[in-house]
């Protein structure tokens, strides 16, 4: 009952902030027309920087391992100040899962040299391999990214990079040099690069095909203490259960891993197609077998309203890279864009005598963007997971409620 209590409190608010605004001009835009920043005559933007995000999951034909639930899956906080085409700064905290999130300040040189020799950025943000994981939280077509993207993807790290952005081509490379993240945990040193052909780049007509790497190299947690050790896992594509049906356990005396993604992309008016090969090794020291795993998703959308979804400097409806009033999916419609979607994902991690465990899902989902701020999602995952004599097939159904500014 508290459940569905909660769902019910969610629910309403969406439909309250939902409501047709009936005190404005015909032409205003109430869903985009948030004050949550001010501009400055110069150009410069000031304002909040804000991610809320409500979930609900529900199990079944899961054998009993898994529970359901209701709760916020991100609560994030920060500020931002940009200067178009010279700088732009960040930091944002996530107090649900009490980790830092961007907080980063990059420097345009086209507009502080006159010459544009990239754009560099030093601070807290996320490492390049995996397509998924380095599109913004806000703007995934899933609720939740796909099984390669969740075991091999790094996350955010600290230090410096470079972006060389072009019409028809991308590259990105990184030192992150700082010894721990922001939380104080995953001790090491990462170099990472991605780079992109974009043949194809205007609106609504897009193709993009890339590939990326990177290595950390870890460092023991402090002096004394445990060896190093990797552990590469995956949840069934949901966000609010701790279960994972495939885990590679813990890996002692791992010296290095090393990460490589290949993605693809096409949008043709208001359809997309989005696909990515990852792998990842693992390399051990005092004689233990080294670790290599793999796998892959593809999926496609379809926007039922005619909409596009949204390209630009590599990465999907990014809004890092640029003004905050661009939509995922822009829509002429006071009722926004509804878009389709359907994905498929593999991972493999067993090798050799570790036993992490094989599982393929099939996800099927909805999309409601309200505007600039509002999206609503809904899931339906069907995961198939077979880990030595274990095989847990859960069925998982998927609500979210987002509020981003």
């Amino acid at each position: 009952m508290a459940i569905l209590r909660r769902q019910s409190l969610v629910i309403g608010l969406a439909l309250s902030l939902a409501a047709p605004a009936c005190c404005f001009a015909d032409d205003y835009d109430f869903y985009s027309n948030w004050p949550t920043h001010v501009v400055a005559s110069d150009g410069t933007d000031f304002g909040l920087a804000v991610l809320y995000q409500y979930d609900v999951n529900n199990f079944s034909h899961d054998e009993g391992r898994f529970e359901d639930a209701s709760t916020a899956r991100r609560k994030y906080l920060g500020l931002f100040l940009r200067k178009p085409g010279v700088y732009d700064a960040i930091v944002q905290y996530d107090f649900q899962a009490r980790l830092w999130a961007d907080a980063f300040v990059r420097v345009r040189s086209s507009g502080v040299l006159g010459q544009d020799l990239g754009n560099f950025r030093l601070g807290y943000s996320k490492t390049p391999v995996g397509f998924e994981g380095v599109t913004s939280s806000s703007a995934t077509t899933f609720i939740e990214t796909a099984l390669p993207t969740q075991a091999v993807w790094e996350g955010r790290r600290a230090g410096l990079d470079w972006a060389w952005i072009r019409p028809h081509f991308v590259l990105n490379i990184g030192d992150y040099f700082w010894r721990k993240d922001f939380d104080g945990n995953n001790p090491g040193h990462t170099w990472a690069g991605r780079a992109a052909w974009v043949p194809l780049n205007e609106q609504g007509k897009v193709l993009h095909l890339g590939l990326s790497a990177s290595r950390e190299e870890l460092d023991w947690a402090n002096e004394g203490s445990v060896p190093p050790t990797a552990r590469l896992r995956a949840r069934p594509e949901d966000g609010l259960s701790p279960v994972r049906l495939v885990d590679s356990g813990n890996l002692p005396y791992s010296k290095s891993v090393d990460r490589q993604g290949f993605e693809a992309l096409w949008i043709e008016g208001p359809w997309s197609l989005q696909g990515e090969y990852l792998q990842a090794q693992v390399d051990r020291s005092l004689g233990k077998r080294d670790y290599k795993v793999n796998g892959y998703y593809l999926f496609t959308t379809w926007t039922l309203t005619g909409e596009s979804r949204y390209y630009s400097d590599g990465n999907v409806a990014d809004r890092r890279y640029n003004a905050r009033n661009l939509q995922v999916i822009r829509s002429t419609s006071p009722w926004g864009a509804v878009e389709l979607a359907v994905r498929y994902s593999e991972l493999d991690l067993n090798d050799g005598s570790i036993t992490g465990g094989k599982e393929h899902d099939w996800t099927a989902g909805a999309n409601w963007y309200l505007g600039e701020h509002l999206k609503f999602q809904a899931n339906y995952v069907w995961a198939f997971s077979d880990r030595g004599k274990l095989q847990v097939n859960p069925h998982i159904f998927e609500l979210r409620a987002q509020v981003y500014f």
